[in-house]
């Protein structure tokens, strides 16, 4: 950074917006603003009535290691620790996946269907398979004050993240954690009423082809499926057959690549009849759901 005059907030933002360009990130305005503000210990909004503010040598000097970190490609949820989603602040590190607008779907579609059930009396049991930071868990927990709910995932040190998130949205004492590989947590007799997944469900051949920020930095396991990208799915779907009552909905977070082999999975099992699948915003596929026969 030159010297030629005070570096003002306003200054700051300029010049890291610049240089953040030039490596290549996707959003280097908004960036630099949540960098700053992670710096200056401040609501982002706070930086606009603080322009011409001058930080202290302290300040910049943080600043200046967070621009470093982030032009070298790793994540600004990593850096400043965590993310929204679904309108809620979560904890994140390198052990869970960053939350992503496309899970938002998987959301939604649980609560329309669990506030449907619940509507009809039924006391639920919902299974998060793969829950990572805890963000659908947590969500679900939320909003439905009495459902029974299990979150599962085979890290430990994701458990340890989804843990400390429900302890902070105060709902900890209402998810049961349970560490292990898909269902295999839950006894065969377990009974669900819903299974919900964002599963590993990147093709091993499709991981070069991720973002930077993506590829080195978040935690392989929970992108990469295999040669396919439906090895993950292929184990779940038999699982969740066996634990949900009749009825009972099974919900995954899918990309459009495999929807079609997803659906062949789902009908080939048998016990499912399978449900026309969700669509983001952008009209893609997003979210397959099956209902227990």
């Amino acid at each position: 950074m030159s010297d030629a005059g005070p570096w003002t907030i306003g200054r700051l933002l300029t010049w890291t917006t610049d240089y953040l360009k030039t490596r290549g990130a996707d959003s280097p305005r908004l960036d630099a603003e949540v960098l700053l503000a992670h710096a200056l210990k401040c609501q982002r909004i706070e930086l606009y009535t603080r322009f011409d503010e001058v930080p202290v040598d302290e300040v910049r000097a943080s600043y200046r290691a967070l621009v470093r970190d982030r032009a070298d490609g790793k994540p600004v949820a990593y850096l400043v620790g965590r993310r929204e989603f679904y309108s809620l602040p979560f904890r994140v590190t390198p052990d869970v996946l960053i939350p992503r607008p496309e899970t938002e779907f998987l959301v939604v579609r649980l609560l329309d269907l669990a506030q449907l059930a619940t509507k009809e009396g039924k006391h639920l049991r919902i299974a998060d398979v793969g829950t990572g930071s805890g963000i659908v868990a947590i969500c679900a927990a939320r909003r439905l004050p009495t459902a029974e709910i299990h979150a599962i995932d085979s890290s430990a040190a994701a458990l340890t993240v989804a843990r400390s998130n429900a302890q902070e949205h105060g709902v900890a004492d209402r998810i049961a954690f349970h560490e292990g590989d898909l269902l295999a947590p839950l006894p065969l007799d377990a009974k669900l009423d819903f299974v919900v997944s964002n599963p590993p469900y990147i093709a091993s051949h499709e991981m070069d082809t991720l973002a930077k920020d993506v590829r080195a930095f978040e935690p392989r396991q929970a992108l990469e499926a295999g040669p396919r990208g439906t090895e993950v799915i292929e184990r779940l779907i038999p699982q969740a057959a066996e634990r949900l009552v009749s009825g009972g909905a099974l919900l995954i977070e899918i990309s459009p690549m495999i929807e079609v082999a997803v659906r062949k999975l789902l009908a080939d099992d048998g016990r499912f009849d399978v449900l026309p699948t969700g669509k983001d915003l952008a009209g893609l596929a997003r979210v397959a759901e099956a209902r227990r026969k």
